[in-house]
């Protein structure tokens, strides 16, 4: 399930791929991805154009060219795959470009939840992006505490909005809170100030990390790393972990270090 860290590794995937290389032909092989954009129209728009410096915001990677630009969502099961024009293409691959220096840019999914989506101007880009909130990689710890201000109820719920907070999902808000020992179902609204700092210094340390690995590790050092061992305990003080459904997800918590109530 991608989440920031994940993204960035596929910004790196396409710089490195893509940046200043020209679209021969765009192969579709599943239009369901699409969206707004026919697979004839995606080819006649971006072949001949050269790609430019990728950017991320929060889960959104935007690839704009001397032309269009494309954004890309990767949902819960999607990836961005750069391999030679000589190689098979992914089982679960949906969208193909054929770059100019032989190389093919992959775009692989297997629930098919999110997908691409084709700009013509930067209004259209806001237009598609949508009410997302800051990019949690760049939020100090003073606008981290505006976002909160007045949001009503769970912490986690609050952190897995992306209008509020873009960039954070399942995992990497479980991890923020396990290190923050705070519990997920916490009312936003009632966090203290020494909260509201652990919070933050927990999201810029897991992030951090997360984004050199280019994913969320699963170090045995992390709730992460635990959080799908068949009797899960909490690799800080041994405690069982729980599990439960909160803000839609599935959520892991050591009752022991994050208590419900504080």
């Amino acid at each position: 399930m991608p989440e920031l860290p994940d993204v960035e590794g596929f910004r790196h995937t396409l710089a490195s791929c893509a940046r200043g290389r020209r679209v021969e032909r765009v192969e579709v092989a599943d239009p369901g991805v699409l969206h707004g954009v026919t697979p004839q129209r995606l080819n006649r728009d971006l072949k001949g154009r050269r790609f430019a410096e990728p950017r991320r915001h929060g889960k959104w990677l935007i690839a704009p060219t001397d032309g269009p630009t494309v954004l890309l969502h990767f949902g819960m099961t999607g990836r961005l795959v750069c391999g030679a024009a000589t190689d098979p293409p992914g089982r679960f691959e949906r969208v193909a470009l054929a770059l100019d220096d032989g190389h093919r840019l992959g775009y692989e999914d297997q629930r098919k939840l999110r997908g691409i989506w084709l700009a013509a101007t930067e209004a259209d880009t806001d237009r598609i992006l949508g009410e997302q909130g800051p990019d949690a990689l760049t939020l100090s710890r003073a606008d981290f505490d505006k976002r909160l201000e007045g949001r009503r109820g769970g912490i986690k719920s609050t952190l897995t909005d992306q209008s509020v907070v873009a960039g954070l999902g399942n995992l990497l808000s479980d991890e923020i809170l396990w290190r923050a020992r705070i519990h997920p179902r916490r009312p936003t609204s009632a966090l203290t100030t020494d909260e509201r700092r652990r919070l933050h210094t927990a999201m810029r340390e897991v992030l951090r990390t997360s984004v050199r690995a280019e994913e969320i590790p699963a170090r045995p050092s992390w709730l992460t790393g635990h959080r799908d061992d068949p009797d899960p305990h909490c690799p800080r003080c041994g405690h069982p972990l729980r599990r439960t459904r909160i803000a839609g997800r599935t959520s892991v918590w050591c009752p022991h270090c994050q208590p419900e109530a504080s």
